[in-house]
């Protein structure tokens, strides 16, 4: 009987403890939604069993500010190219560091040697131009009959290693090697003048003599120009000119000269 008694009073004294709540804060459940019937998480989708309503309709979703932007809509293949509908996002060409505005300001630099030089010109330096000048001028001198990419590009480089040498030997504020290759790319446009007029005629006469030397002249001049108003040794123009007219007189060889030899037929 005593331990019926307790085995009553223990489960009513369990009953009563369940029953009843802790002292202190209330037992409350987790409730994903808040107070104001916004979503726990920004921009998750509410609730589909927790927004019914009483006559078991879904209501419509809030217009409040959410996350939005604009779809693009899918248009021809070549719009793979642009950038239109993305906000603040800079165009391919200027990713790629290419400036058809830099490349003709810098070109027309070159073709007007007797102009004042900017010496903030190079600030700005790319490498696209000269490889195109570069390309091109291989080109003409294939159509002509003289196929000496590996020349042209094995003259350049080693060209580029010496000027930038010699330069920052020369120099106290020296140069960096990306800059010396540019402006060697871009005062090559006369020499791929050049090699254009090789298409046509043949050189190797008293007339492509001539014109090479203009040339060497004209492309030296505009190099050693850009190279002392960027370093500032306007006293030092002739001795970098000496150098310069040496790597520019190889590629008005390779202009003039085919460099096949007919001397057993």
């Amino acid at each position: 009987m005593w331990q019926d008694n307790n085995a009553y009073g223990a489960s009513s004294s369990q009953n009563a403890y369940y029953s009843q709540p802790a002292q202190g804060a209330p037992l409350q459940f987790y409730s994903p939604s808040t107070s104001d019937g916004s979503s726990f998480y920004p921009g998750s989708r509410p609730s589909l069993e927790g927004s019914m309503g009483a006559q078991g309709t879904v209501p419509q979703a809030p217009s409040g500010p959410g996350f939005g932007g604009n779809i693009q809509v899918q248009g021809p293949w070549w719009t793979a190219f642009g950038t239109g509908g993305f906000e603040g996002e800079p165009p391919l060409l200027e990713e790629l560091g290419i400036n058809f505005s830099h490349i003709r300001a810098k070109s027309m630099t070159v073709l007007n040697p007797l102009s004042s030089v900017d010496d903030r010109i190079m600030d700005d330096a790319d490498l696209a131009g000269p490889i195109m000048f570069f390309f091109c001028y291989g080109l003409f001198l294939l159509f002509s009959g003289k196929p000496n990419f590996g020349f042209i590009y094995g003259v350049g480089l080693f060209g580029s290693v010496s000027i930038y040498t010699l330069l920052n030997l020369m120099s106290e504020q020296g140069i960096d090697a990306y800059r010396v290759a540019s402006v060697l790319g871009y005062c090559l446009l006369p020499m791929v003048g050049v090699g254009g007029v090789s298409v046509m005629v043949a050189l190797d006469d008293m007339f492509g003599y001539l014109l090479a030397l203009v040339s060497i002249i004209w492309c030296t001049y505009s190099a050693s120009g850009i190279f002392v108003a960027v370093l500032r040794m306007s006293d030092q123009r002739l001795l970098v000119a000496y150098p310069v007219g040496l790597l520019y007189g190889c590629f008005a060889l390779l202009s003039v000269f085919s460099g096949s030899s007919n001397g057993g037929k």
